[in-house]
């Protein structure tokens, strides 16, 4: 049994036409599609549309009000075309302009548009991304067509208003259901959307306004940036449409790797191999860092796997350049698997000074205990 069209917009019947729209609109804004996601929200949406195209036209009110339903036959509504639509689409575009689809951009034309950010993948090595710098980069983006400023058309000529929309833009198309009247908004597919039409078109961009140019720019790294960081470029993304502004450059930056140092946060970390000699009497040996060659003290009785540190020769923190992580270098002993007889015969009288057993002509387990204690 259909629904008391009172009832669906929750009015008395002796309610004037002010409070028709204005429960209209208090529904209305309730139940879109576009805002109320709940089962069923579409059907209450339709439902109330079909109340408000009734009771919002006295003639087919009364008729209504006399006959009910039976009394408004295949034309009730008087919504027969898209010209008819007048009063249902002032309220409809008054409450749902800024809701996806809404009809509330119709009556003006597109403005400025922002241009699209872009990506670039900027491959760095470990001592770039450590010290930072200016990197040379090369960039494809849109640029306003120096020809036509970025109007589309031809020099000495303008877009004129889209036929279609009238400007707008937009172009509404009524459906008409078992449930009542459906309005739905799209962008005008003449103009699209953009409300005027190009009839002479510039010949270097082709009416688009843009024109693809490639650019090279010089870009600062900062110090300390890692795999992954992401660095924002303003204004140099694709320009925007009709004055907008240009989006922005995204640089991701990607690290190689490097074959003498690791990182660990703010730290480097990296190698050190010594002899079992130099392991005992201790020794300064140069190494390797990333500014360069570095004194370093290896204690007398290192044993394999200690960390040694080389402070403040880390990676600078990101944003705080004067904070700086550690070097740290892991000790790797190289214990001989041969030894000439010379040598045997020096480390065998050593191990019987210790009171170690060995075997002769073997010198491992002399060497762990040495490690050992």
């Amino acid at each position: 049994m259909a629904r008391d069209f009172y009832e669906i917009l929750g009015i008395s019947r002796n309610a004037d036409q002010d409070d028709v729209k204005r429960a209209y609109r208090r529904l209305a804004r309730k139940y879109h599609p576009d805002v109320n996601k709940d089962p069923g929200a579409e059907d209450t949406f339709k439902e109330i549309n079909r109340a408000y195209e009734v009771l919002s036209e006295p003639e087919v009110r009364a008729r209504y009000d006399r006959f009910g339903e039976a009394g408004l036959g295949a034309g009730a509504g008087g919504y027969q075309d898209m010209g008819d639509m007048g009063g249902f689409a002032d309220i409809f575009e008054s409450f749902f302009s800024g809701f996806a689809g809404g009809a509330g951009q119709g009556t003006r034309r597109r403005g400025p548009t922002r241009g699209d950010d872009l990506r670039l993948d900027l491959r760095l090595d470990f001592k770039e991304a450590v010290f930072g710098g200016e990197k040379e980069i090369k960039i494809s983006h849109l640029e306003t067509c120096g020809t036509c400023t970025g109007s589309g058309a031809k020099p000495g000529t303008r877009p004129s208003t889209c036929g279609t929309c009238s400007g707008t833009g937009q172009v509404r198309r009524a459906t008409r259901t078992p449930f009542g009247s459906f309005t739905q908004v799209s962008a005008c597919p003449t103009c699209n959307g953009t409300g005027e039409v190009i009839e002479d078109r510039c010949d270097v961009c082709g009416g688009s306004g843009q024109n693809q140019e490639t650019k090279k720019l010089k870009i600062t790294v900062p110090a300390g940036v890692d795999n992954g960081t992401r660095l924002r470029v303003s204004n140099e993304g694709d320009t925007g449409l009709r004055g907008g502004p240009a989006g922005d450059l995204y640089v991701y930056l990607f690290v190689a790797e490097d074959a003498s140092f690791k990182r660990d946060g703010i730290n480097i970390l990296s190698d050190l191999k010594i002899s079992y000699l130099q392991a005992i009497l201790g020794c300064k040996l140069t190494i390797d860092t990333v500014e360069g060659p570095e004194e370093l003290d290896v204690p007398a009785g290192t044993q394999p796997g200690t960390v040694l540190t080389l402070d403040n020769r880390g990676v600078p923190k990101l944003g705080n350049p004067v904070s700086r992580g550690d070097h740290l270098i892991t000790v790797q002993v190289d214990i001989p698997t041969r030894l000439k007889p010379e040598e045997r015969e020096l480390v065998e009288k050593l191990a019987e000074i210790r009171g170690e057993k060995v075997n002769r002509g073997g010198i491992e387990g002399f060497l762990g205990g040495l490690f050992r204690g």
